[in-house]
C-alpha cells in the first residue's frame, strides 16, 4: 500500500509539474502573441527552446519518456487535428484549377527530396543504403503545424497557399507507408513483408476511407434542425471534430489503412460538400489546435539533448544543411520545371517545406522498434526538425509579407 502510494505521489508530482510548467507557457504564448505576430518571433521556435532548456537539454525540468507512447500519441492527435483543420481550408475551385502543382510536388518532389537526402546520408555516415533511405523518408514530408502560419496568411497568395496546404497535408500520410516498408526491412523479424502490396493497400485503403467518411458525415448532420431543435455552430464544430478522429480511427482499423491521408481527404470531402460545418469547426478550434501544436513543440524539444543531436558531428550538420538548403529546393524546382511560374515563386515553395511532427511522430516509430541503428537515425532526424523549426519559425513572417509585396507589386506571375 505504501509503495504503490509512493508511486502514486510521484507520478502525480512529475505529471503537477509538467502540467504547470506546460500552463505557464501558454500563458507566456498568449502573452507575446502579438509581438511574433509584428516580428520575425516565432511561438514555434519559442516553445521548441523552452522544451530544450527545461528539458533532458537542460535543466530537466521536463521529463518525458519516447518509448512510454504517450509522445508518440500526442504528435498523431496533433497531426489529427492540422491535418483536419488543413483539409477543410481546401477549396472546391482551387482543387479543381490547380490540382497540378500539388500533384507535381507530391509525385515526384518527394521522391526526389528522399533520393537526395539519402545519398547525402550515405557519403557522411557509416549507415547502410536501407537505413539512409529510411532517413529519407522520414525527411521527405513537410509539416502542416509549421506551414499553418503561411497556408493561414491572406497575405500569401491563394494559388501558393493551396500549393503547399495540399502538398503538406497529403505528404505525411504518403511517407508513411515507405517508413514502414524500410524499417520492416531491417527488422528481423519482420518475415516476408511485400513492400508493394502494403504501400497500394495503405494508400487505397486511406483515399477511400476518407471519402466514404467525409461524404456519409456530410449527409448524416442535417443542415438546420435535428431532433426538433436548431443545430448550433457549437454542435457543427463537436461534429467535424469527431468526424476527423472517427476517420483516422476506422482507416487504421481496417488492414495496413492510412489513418493521415484518410483525414485529410475526408476534411476535404466534408469542407467542399459542407461549408457550414466547415467555417463552424474553423471558428471554434483554434483554441484547441494551438494548445496541442505548442504543446506538442515543447515536449519535442525536452526530448533532445546536446549530445544525442550532435552524435554524428559535422555528418549530422552536413545532412541538416544539404536537406534544408540543396534537397528540398531541387526537389521542387525540378518537380516544378515547365510551369508558368517564376522563380521567386518557385523558390518560395521551396524554402517553406519545413520539418516537424510528421517527421518527429515517425522518428518516435522507428525509436521504439528498436532495430540497430534506430538511435542514430533519430538523432538525425531530430537535428534536422530543430532546425528546420527555429529558421523556417523565424522566417515564415517574413516571408509571406514579401511573397505578399511582390503579388501586389505585380512581381509574381
Amino acid at each position: 500500500m505504501d509503495a504503490s502510494l509512493n508511486i502514486a505521489t510521484s507520478t502525480g508530482g512529475s505529471l503537477g509539474q509538467s502540467v504547470t510548467v506546460l500552463g505557464l507557457l501558454l500563458v507566456f504564448g498568449a502573452l507575446i502573441s502579438g509581438v511574433a505576430r509584428r516580428t520575425f518571433l516565432s511561438l514555434t521556435a519559442v516553445f521548441v527552446l523552452a522544451g530544450f532548456v527545461l528539458g533532458e537539454g537542460g535543466v530537466k525540468v521536463l521529463e518525458f519518456d519516447p518509448h512510454s507512447g504517450f509522445v508518440e500519441t500526442l504528435a498523431i492527435v496533433a497531426l489529427i487535428l492540422i491535418l483536419f483543420r488543413d483539409g477543410l481550408e481546401v477549396e472546391a475551385e482551387m482543387l479543381q484549377e490547380a490540382w497540378h502543382l500539388p500533384f507535381r510536388k507530391l509525385a515526384l518532389g518527394m521522391p526526389i527530396t528522399a533520393v537526395l537526402v539519402a545519398c547525402a546520408a550515405k557519403a557522411m555516415t557509416d549507415l547502410s543504403w536501407t537505413e539512409v533511405f529510411l532517413v529519407g523518408a522520414l525527411l521527405s514530408p513537410t509539416d502542416p503545424v509549421l506551414s499553418s502560419s503561411v497556408v493561414t496568411n491572406p497575405l500569401v497568395p491563394r494559388l501558393i497557399r493551396h500549393s503547399l496546404n495540399v502538398e503538406s497535408g497529403m505528404n505525411d500520410g504518403l511517407a508513411l507507408p515507405a517508413v514502414l516498408a524500410f524499417v520492416a526491412a531491417l527488422d528481423a523479424d519482420s518475415g516476408h513483408f511485400v513492400w508493394w502490396k502494403f504501400v497500394l493497400q495503405d494508400i487505397s485503403l486511406g483515399l477511400v476511407t476518407g471519402l466514404v467518411v467525409g461524404y456519409l458525415a456530410s449527409l448524416l448532420m442535417p443542415r438546420k434542425v435535428r431532433l426538433g431543435y436548431e443545430i448550433t455552430p457549437h454542435q457543427k464544430s463537436l461534429y467535424g471534430l469527431g468526424t476527423a478522429f472517427a476517420a483516422y480511427g476506422i482507416a487504421v482499423l481496417s488492414p495496413e489503412g492510412n489513418g493521415f491521408i484518410a483525414v485529410f481527404v475526408c476534411a476535404i470531402t466534408l469542407g467542399i460538400l459542407r461549408p457550414d460545418i466547415r467555417e463552424s469547426f474553423g471558428q471554434r478550434s483554434e483554441d484547441v489546435i494551438e494548445i496541442v501544436k505548442l504543446g506538442i513543440f515543447v515536449v519535442f524539444g525536452s526530448l533532445l539533448t546536446f549530445g544525442g543531436l550532435l552524435e554524428d558531428g559535422w555528418a549530422a550538420v552536413g545532412v541538416v544543411a544539404f536537406t534544408l538548403l540543396v534537397a528540398r529546393p531541387v526537389a521542387v524546382f525540378t518537380s516544378l520545371a515547365g510551369t508558368r511560374l517564376d522563380t521567386p515563386t518557385k523558390a518560395f515553395m521551396s524554402w517553406f517545406g519545413p520539418k516537424g511532427v510528421a517527421s518527429m511522430t515517425f522518428a518516435i516509430l522507428v525509436l521504439a522498434e528498436g532495430i540497430p541503428a534506430g538511435e542514430q537515425i533519430f538523432n538525425l532526424v531530430a537535428l534536422t526538425i530543430f532546425c528546420s523549426i527555429i529558421v523556417h519559425g523565424l522566417t515564415d513572417t517574413p516571408g509571406a509579407n514579401w511573397i505578399a509585396e511582390r503579388a501586389e507589386s505585380g512581381r509574381l506571375s
